[in-house]
């Protein structure tokens, strides 16, 4: 446990040396929280408790998209980027002579990541928010700590699913179009473009119950109070039900893909 917190640490570390990068990134996360904010506003004014929502909480949602956008990666990228690049290098072969668990590595860095987005990119931009509007934000302590649980979990979840992407580069000469892909699909059912109670019918439940849900929406609703009690508790549940199973099919493509290096000669 030791040498992974090292790896969380020097990943959290790695992304904090990219300083322009990041004042970058708060500036462009900044900037679209309010073009999307204001749309959101004049959508929420023709349409009151739109998705059951009031225009204080469709706000806040805009801004937690824009805080989490990073941290979660909800665009991809990341670890990704490299690990596919290192299969594609043959690279792999070396981090599989490593006596270290490959996934967990890889888990490990991307949490470093992601606290350093959460601290780097997520505060400035929810907090220019809270400035310019008026945000729903938890009254209680718990809620934030549930809140925090939650964004874990949706970063779990978010690794997870890109690490079944990038594990498709040992089959796939070049793994960016599934990449782009991934990433569309994310995006879109995650909650960023529209929250998912806003989607209608049929659509709506499906969205709702993919994995993609436990990255954005569940923790916005987590930090609305949308999820009270035992709700709270159901929500968590989701998200590390889906972590669990993503892992589990991250393991096993991982074995396969082993196998599939060593029969190569790799």
């Amino acid at each position: 446990m030791r040498l992974y917190a090292a790896v969380a640490l020097s990943g959290f570390k790695r992304y904090a040396t990219y300083r322009v990068a990041t004042v970058a990134g708060v500036f462009t996360n900044t900037v679209f929280g309010f073009i999307v904010a204001y749309t959101y506003r004049a959508l929420w004014e023709m349409r009151p408790h739109l998705g059951g929502y009031d225009l204080s909480q469709a706000l806040t949602f805009v801004w937690l998209g824009q805080a989490l956008l990073a941290t979660v990666a909800l665009f991809g990228g990341g670890f990704q980027d490299e690990l596919q690049e290192r299969i594609r290098s043959g690279d792999i072969a070396v981090d599989l002579y490593r006596p270290v668990d490959l996934q967990v590595w890889w888990l490990a860095s991307d949490l470093g990541r992601a606290a350093f987005q959460l601290l780097g990119r997520g505060i400035v931009p929810m907090a220019c928010g809270a400035l310019a509007f008026e945000l729903t934000l938890p009254g209680s302590v718990l809620t934030w700590l549930c809140f925090l649980l939650s964004v874990v979990l949706a970063v779990c979840v978010g690794f997870a699913v890109r690490y079944l992407v990038a594990l498709a580069a040992f089959w796939l000469l070049d793994g960016s179009g599934l990449s782009l892909m991934s990433g569309l699909l994310c995006m879109f059912f995650s909650g960023m473009v529209l929250p998912l109670n806003v989607f209608p019918g049929q659509l709506g439940e499906v969205a709702r119950a993919l994995p993609w849900a436990a990255m954005l929406q569940v923790p916005a609703d987590v930090f609305l109070g949308h999820h009270r009690g035992a709700a709270v508790a159901g929500a968590l549940a989701f998200q590390a039900g889906w972590a669990v199973v993503l892992f589990a099919a991250g393991r096993a493509l991982q074995s396969v893909a082993t196998r599939k290096v060593v029969v190569q000669g790799g």
